[in-house]
């Protein structure tokens, strides 16, 4: 699909199509796992309506996507920047294009028929960005998320690029990985990330190139975790995180989380397991086990949080 460049309802220029799928996509659903807090530089969702703005690193540069859902379904969206053209026509696998959830049975968990139902628009974004996914999971590895939201929000705006067209104040373009690699220490201790997890942000950036093709093999699946897990200070938790969202990975549970165990206990026999608990509990769906985990998430099941929560820290003076 290629977009053509028109005058946008802002009145600039810009590449913009339509995607009308056969079947059904909810806008909102499907991308708001690429949002990182409610301070995303990179994101923003307008109020009251469907539509969504990201900011995007590509290949030819930064830009700017704006998408809106109307009414008959379809999803209009603009794009500005250098990068435009590459924004556009990831439009339809970043609104789940080839995500098929046909193969997917539920039917025996009636949470999850009913959610399912509730949702038939729900799929598996692939936005193609791996590297950007990776520093993202990087930054919240093993820190309370108000924290490494935090972090990715200073330095996108720190570090970043303004936002091409007419995105909102205040939202910017991720830097390309020249950048992420010359951060100074003192911006990674400003920002709250400790030595390790910079290093592994500084490991993963050194090869983002090699981290970008593993898009040619497809939705995620064995080798692409092992080359993503081959880098220091990328384990299973943070390749999960990074290919659900850079490849449309349909099989890749974040394992290792606080506190997904719970939820998907809660939501499948009504107790908190562990680790190994949703293992098991996920076999039987095995190919399918992160569509649902999806529909666990949009089913709002919760648990109450007993546990110690994970203090915020800082790193600024360590």
């Amino acid at each position: 699909m290629r977009g053509t460049a028109i005058p946008a309802a802002h009145g600039s220029p810009a590449v913009r199509t339509v995607y009308a799928p056969a079947e059904p996509v909810e806008l909102l659903a499907t991308v708001r796992v690429l949002r990182r807090g409610a301070g995303d530089p990179t994101f923003r969702r307008e109020i009251d309506c469907p539509v969504v703005w990201r900011t995007v690193r590509t290949p030819a540069g930064g830009a700017t996507l704006r998408l809106a859902q109307h009414a008959d379904g379809s999803v209009h969206a603009y794009a500005w920047g250098d990068g435009a053209e590459w924004a556009i026509d990831g439009v339809p696998e970043l609104l789940g294009a080839g995500d098929d959830w046909s193969g997917l049975d539920v039917a025996a968990v009636p949470l999850l028929a009913e959610t399912h139902r509730r949702h038939p628009g729900l799929r598996l974004t692939r936005c193609r960005q791996v590297v950007e996914m990776l520093v993202a999971a990087i930054l919240e590895q093993k820190v309370a998320t108000v924290d490494a939201h935090r972090a990715w929000a200073w330095l996108i705006r720190r570090h970043g690029e303004a936002a091409p067209g007419p995105a909102p104040d205040g939202m910017r373009v991720p830097p390309p990985v020249q950048t992420w690699r010359r951060i100074p220490s003192w911006d990674w201790h400003r920002a709250g990330v400790d030595p390790k997890r910079s290093a592994a942000v500084m490991a993963a950036t050194a090869v983002g190139p090699g981290l970008e093709r593993t898009l040619a093999l497809g939705r995620g699946g064995a080798e692409v975790a092992k080359r993503l897990r081959s880098v220091p200070g990328v384990g299973i938790w943070t390749s999960a995180e990074t290919t659900q969202r850079s490849h449309g990975d349909p099989d890749a549970p974040s394992f290792g989380d606080l506190h997904l165990p719970g939820i998907v206990g809660t939501a499948l026999i009504g107790e908190k397991v562990d680790d190994a608990g949703m293992l098991e509990l996920l076999e039987p769906w095995r190919g399918d086990r992160q569509r649902v985990m999806r529909l666990i998430v949009a089913s709002g099941v919760a648990v109450p949080r007993r546990a110690q929560r994970l203090a915020p820290q800082d790193h600024r003076f360590h």
